[in-house]
């Protein structure tokens, strides 16, 4: 039974059996959540549900990491898992479309406050049973689920959020098969909502179904002790196929983990190897004094996923714009960045943006991987530039460096909760494994506040 070979294999998984690329990768991944959760509090759709959400939620211990409130865990789950999407800047799972930290890391961290004193180690040990959970069934179902429609982040989410919270509560194996199966049943997510304000719910409400699923296996709550392989359940309602013995027989053996990668660009990663040429011609049109407004045509060759996920023409809105292929060709060519601030609602509405937006076009090929992408620019003149990116900078042949990680979290970070503590932040996520109690991880970038904002137990105070 498959729901039992996961409940078994995550109980007894201790930190001892994972290796030194294990750890570093999942140091690295909740580092990269880290920065994206707490600089995902400028997106006006975080205050948004913060605002309605506030007079429901209880006070508490566990931290909102990017605007300082304190509430009960499952509001925080919710907030910090919408907060670490809402920019589409966070990792992938180099073999799936799956955004894996945010689910797990977002209930594991308010569920670990709550609890107190979880050690770093075992802390990262659930952290990584829940990846392992999430990959492993994502790509058991891979990719029929995803191409009917499902956002595959959010539907193995709940249950690796599952799995992780309910290693911490020490569940028994039969209360981890409820605690599965529960979260099983909460399927949230499809593409109908990328680019807009429900996609980066997908991630919260996966984090808080999780945490609630674990919470309740506790509590007594009982339910199908094979709720992921029985014929009406999990992946046999949501795909038609699944290979789920295959992958759950190579748990531990098989580390999905070491498989993440981490975004260079906020928006989807069929983009980044794009936006790589746009900009190398960029630099070569600067090179021999070009003009961009010269520019008659934009044209490129990549995988057909490119056409399934980014063909939309006329992004209205800079969530919508993360999944612009159009979008992403003009401000890469214009700008030369893909940042945060080139994917707001300002830039989307610029005149010249949109202006050369209409000239590209693009082809899809079999072919080519998605990690992969020829790109082509016409001026009027013309000359014409082009270039093949063979490997897009942030994936797995071609990794972000230490570096590159580092000012990606602080530029984030520092414009939600100011520089001191952003340094402080980057500081506490890389040495989190050290860690007695992993309260004391926000406490180093929140002692430094006024006491206004760090009062705990108060639903009423959150900075906006």
């Amino acid at each position: 039974m498959a729901t039992k070979q996961l409940a078994s294999w995550a109980l007894t998984l201790q930190f001892a059996n994972l290796t030194t690329p294990v750890v570093d990768m999942a140091v690295k991944s909740l580092h990269n959540w880290g920065g994206c959760a707490i600089g995902g509090y400028h997106q006006p759709v975080v205050a948004l549900v913060q605002d309605a959400m506030v007079p429901f939620a209880a006070p508490g211990n566990s931290s909102l990491l990017g605007i300082q409130g304190f509430y009960d865990a499952q509001h925080v789950a919710l907030m910090n898992g919408l907060a670490s999407h809402v920019d589409d800047y966070d990792d992938t799972h180099v073999d799936t479309p799956i955004h894996p930290s945010g689910p797990v890391a977002s209930a594991l961290l308010a569920f670990s406050e709550w609890k107190g004193n979880v050690t770093g180690k075992d802390f990262l040990t659930a952290f990584v049973a829940g990846l392992e959970t999430e990959m492993k069934l994502g790509l058991s179902v891979y990719p029929e689920h995803y191409d009917i429609g499902w956002h595959i982040t959010s539907t193995v989410g709940s249950v690796g959020a599952a799995v992780a919270c309910g290693k911490l509560l020490n569940l028994t194996q039969e209360e981890m098969q409820f605690a599965i199966s529960t979260a099983s049943i909460q399927v949230i997510g499809m593409h109908s909502s990328f680019g807009t304000d429900q996609k980066p719910f997908h991630i919260g409400r996966a984090a808080q179904s999780g945490l609630f699923s674990a919470v309740m296996a506790k509590g007594g709550l009982h339910g199908a002790l094979d709720g992921l392989e029985d014929k009406l359940g999990w992946v046999n309602v949501v795909s038609t196929r699944n290979n789920i013995t295959d992958y759950f027989n190579i748990l531990g053996k098989v580390w999905e983990t070491t498989r993440n990668t981490f975004k260079p660009y906020p928006c989807d990663r069929v983009l980044h190897a794009p936006i790589d040429g746009w900009v190398q011609v960029r630099k070569q049109a600067l090179e021999q004094g070009l003009s961009f407004s010269s520019i008659t045509n934009i044209t490129a060759r990549t995988n057909p996923s490119v056409l399934f996920l980014t063909d939309n023409p006329d992004p209205q809105t800079g969530l919508a714009a993360k999944f612009s292929f159009y979008h992403a060709a003009a401000i890469s060519l214009l700008i030369g960045q893909a940042t945060p601030t080139q994917f707001s609602d300002e830039v989307v509405r610029n005149t010249t943006i949109k202006a050369l937006s209409k000239k590209v076009s693009v082809i899809g090929d079999k072919t080519i991987p998605d990690y992969s992408a020829y790109v082509s620019v016409t001026f009027g003149n013309g000359i014409v530039l082009d270039t093949h990116v063979e490997h897009a900078i942030g994936s797995l042949a071609n990794p972000l460096s230490d570096d590159y990680l580092r000012v990606k979290f602080l530029d984030q970070v520092s414009k939600q909760i100011g520089e001191e503590n952003a340094q402080c932040a980057h500081m506490a996520f890389l040495n989190m494994v050290d860690l007695r109690d992993m309260r004391e991880l926000t406490k180093t970038f929140t002692s430094k506040l006024t006491r206004r904002d760090s009062r705990r137990g108060d639903p009423s105070v959150y900075i906006m």
